[in-house]
């Protein structure tokens, strides 16, 4: 029985600090796509209980008007429905990718950096609307 010897290995950095990792923009899309839907994820109930609190009365809804139109809650709501654009487009993003489109290494980045700017315009022009 012969035993394989095997050269020895260099040490190599390892950089396990994340905040300073280099990403490139199409993993930022999906870092962000995946954060999107945690956050969609998690403002379900909340969105079902306004919904259903403001269907319930009249007292209801004019209570839970008056509490939308605090900009804590405004606010709020934009960053919810600001994700839910994100969402959208980068999973447009992704939907177009499944049937063979842009997946080479530009038109990548160009349908990422495309989602990005889709995403900040739509955003701005809700919290205008918003506000």
């Amino acid at each position: 029985m012969a035993v394989e010897v095997q050269p020895p290995r260099k040490a190599r950095p390892v950089n396990l600090n994340l905040m300073t990792i280099h990403q490139p923009v199409t993993a930022v899309v999906s870092i962000l796509h995946r954060l999107s839907g945690m956050i969609l994820f998690l403002c379900i109930p909340l969105l079902l209980w306004l919904f259903g609190a403001s269907l319930s009365s009249p007292d209801s809804f004019a209570s839970i008007h008056t509490w939308l139109s605090k900009i804590s809650v405004k606010f709020m709501i934009w960053v919810i429905l600001s994700a839910l654009i994100y969402h959208g487009f980068a999973g447009i993003r992704h939907f177009i990718m499944d049937f063979g489109f842009g997946e080479s290494l530009k038109s990548g980045r160009i349908g990422a950096c495309l989602v990005i700017l889709f995403s900040l315009i739509f955003a701005v022009f809700l919290g205008i609307r918003l506000w």
